[in-house]
């Protein structure tokens, strides 16, 4: 493989790397804020914990969506580099041409490996609000 070529797919890949970081990151801040949201309520759950709450995972869900369709349009941006001749290399990092359905934002929103997380969460959000609203009723 020639060395443009080479360099400009190591360009792109370590965009790819970026993004798929970003994305793992995101998964983490979404339980960790979610679980510091619960600990500072002081066991005392209401709607407005709860707003905050789900209201935050949705943010975290779309941010997470939003690297996942990044990272998609740079591996369709990776295969059409890497099936270039070396005499057309221009180094370019634009994705705006990768906008079929599988690169859209919401394809990847409700992708398979990002929807259930989230929803996930979310379900457990609303059974925890659940249990906290029966337990303070039977305490009292």
């Amino acid at each position: 493989m020639d060395n443009n070529k080479l360099k400009h797919l190591e360009f792109i890949h370590n965009t790819i790397n970026r993004m798929s970081t970003n994305s793992f990151l995101i998964k983490g801040w979404s339980i960790t804020i979610v679980s510091a949201l619960f600990i500072f309520s002081d066991n005392k759950m209401n709607e407005r914990i709860l707003g905050i709450a789900v209201l935050s995972i949705a943010v975290f869900w779309y941010l997470n969506g939003y690297f996942l369709h990044q990272e998609r349009k740079f591996r369709g941006l990776y295969d059409k580099v890497r099936k270039l001749p070396e005499n057309q290399i221009d180094f370019s990092m634009s994705t705006k041409e990768f906008k079929k359905d599988e690169y859209s934002l919401i394809s990847c929103i409700f992708g398979k490996t990002i929807w259930p997380l989230y929803f996930s969460i979310i379900v457990m959000i609303i059974i925890i609000q659940y249990i906290a609203e029966s337990t303070v009723a039977n305490t009292v």
